[in-house]
C-alpha cells in the first residue's frame, strides 16, 4: 500500500479513485467502460504530482528524505554490488548495526562499502536503530577505511541519517572522539572516496563518514548540521517551526550545490526515489562509475590533497 505525505494529499484522493474504478472493472463482468475514466484520472494525477514536485519547499522535500518507503542503504548494497561480504565489531566493544561495511565489486572492481541503514519496518529499525549510530559503528568504519587503504581499495559510502546515537551509553564510550576520529581516517585515506546522502544527512553522523573526495545528494536528499526539529527547539523552544529553520539552514541538494558543499546531484524519480526505486538504481551506479573513473592513474597523495583542498574551499569565493 502506498504510504502519502500530508502535501500528496490531491495525489492520493486522485489515485485511490483510480485504484477502485480498476477493482469494479476487474470484479463485475460487462461493467461500464471505466478505461477513458480511469486514463483521465491518471492524467490529472501525473499533472498533480508534476506540479506539486516541481515546487517542492526545503521542509517538504526533508520529508520526502525520510519517506518509509524510501530505500536505505541494504537497498542499495543489493543492487549496486555484487559479492557482499559484511565486516561486524569494532573489536573494541561490539556490533553496530545501524553502520553496515563489508567488501564488495562494483561493476567488477573491488571496493570498500559503508552504509548507514535505517531499517525499513519495526523490526529492521529497532535492529539498526533508526540508522544513529553509536561510537563502536564509527570505530567500524574506521577499520574498513584501514583496510581499504591498506590494500589500495576505492570507499563507497552511503549516507542516511538523522545524526549520532545521543544515548547516556554512546557517550560515555566516546562518542565524540569516535566521530573525529572517523572524519579524520576519512581525510588520511590514500584512496578515493566517494559518498552519496541518499535520504538524511544528519550534522557528525553523516559527515564522520562522507569527508569524501566527491560528495553526492539525491535530488530529494537533506544534509545540514542539526534537525530543522532540533534547530527550533533550541532556537525558539517550538519544534514545529521546523519548517522555518528548514528554509533557513539551506539543507537541500540544490541549496548546497550552489554553496559548493557537494558535487553533483542524482535524479530521483517524479514523486521521489520510493516511486521507483529501480531507476534511482540507474542513476546512483552512472553517478559512481563517473565519480570512480576521474580518479584512475592518480596516487594516493594526490587523491589525498584533492580532498583536502575541496573542504578547506567550502564556503571561500561564494
Amino acid at each position: 500500500m502506498t504510504s502519502y505525505l500530508e502535501f500528496e494529499k490531491p495525489i492520493a484522493d486522485l489515485e485511490g479513485q483510480i485504484l477502485e474504478l480498476k477493482k469494479i472493472s476487474a470484479k463485475e463482468e460487462g461493467a461500464v467502460d471505466t478505461a477513458d475514466e480511469i486514463a483521465r484520472l491518471e492524467k490529472r494525477s501525473q499533472d498533480a504530482l508534476v506540479d506539486i514536485y516541481r515546487k517542492l519547499t526545503p521542509w517538504q522535500k526533508a520529508q520526502v528524505a525520510r519517506h518509509p518507503a524510501r530505500p536505505h542503504g541494504l537497498h542499495y548494497i543489493e543492487a549496486l554490488f555484487t559479492d557482499f561480504t559484511p565486516l561486524a565489531g569494532d573489536r573494541n566493544f561490539g556490533e553496530d548495526h545501524a553502520i553496515v561495511t563489508g567488501f564488495a565489486r562494483f561493476q567488477g572492481q573491488p571496493v570498500a562499502v559503508i552504509a548507514q541503514e535505517k531499517g525499513s519496518d519495526t523490526k529492521t529499525r529497532l535492529k539498526h536503530n533508526f540508522g544513529m549510530a553509536r561510537p563502536e559503528g564509527y570505530r567500524k568504519a574506521v577499520r574498513i577505511m584501514e583496510l581499504a587503504n591498506r590494500f589500495g581499495l576505492p570507499v563507497i559510502t552511503l549516507v542516511d541519517t538523522s545524526g549520532a546515537y545521543p544515548g547516556i551509553g554512546a557517550e560515555e564510550r566516546g562518542q565524540a572522539e569516535a566521530i573525529a576520529r572517523s572524519t579524520e581516517k576519512c581525510l588520511n585515506l590514500d584512496v578515493p572516496v566517494i559518498s552519496i546522502v541518499i535520504g538524511e544527512g544528519g550534522s557528525g553522523g553523516a559527515i564522520a563518514i562522507a569527508t569524501a573526495n566527491k560528495v553526492f545528494m539525491l535530488e530529494h536528499a537533506i544534509y545540514s548540521v542539526i534537525s530543522p526539529e532540533a534547530g527550533a527547539s533550541i532556537l525558539w523552544r517550538d519544534s514545529a517551526r521546523a519548517k522555518d529553520v528548514a528554509t533557513a539552514m539551506k539543507i537541500t541538494a540544490q541549496d548546497l550545490l550552489q554553496f559548493k558543499v557537494i558535487d553533483g546531484i542524482i535524479d530521483e524519480p517524479l514523486g521521489g526515489a520510493h516511486r521507483d526505486v529501480d531507476a534511482v538504481m540507474v542513476e546512483a551506479e552512472k553517478c559512481i562509475a563517473e565519480a570512480l573513473k576521474e580518479f584512475e592513474g592518480k596516487d594516493g597523495a594526490e587523491i589525498k590533497r584533492q580532498r583536502r583542498e575541496k573542504f578547506l574551499a567550502i564556503g571561500r569565493n561564494l
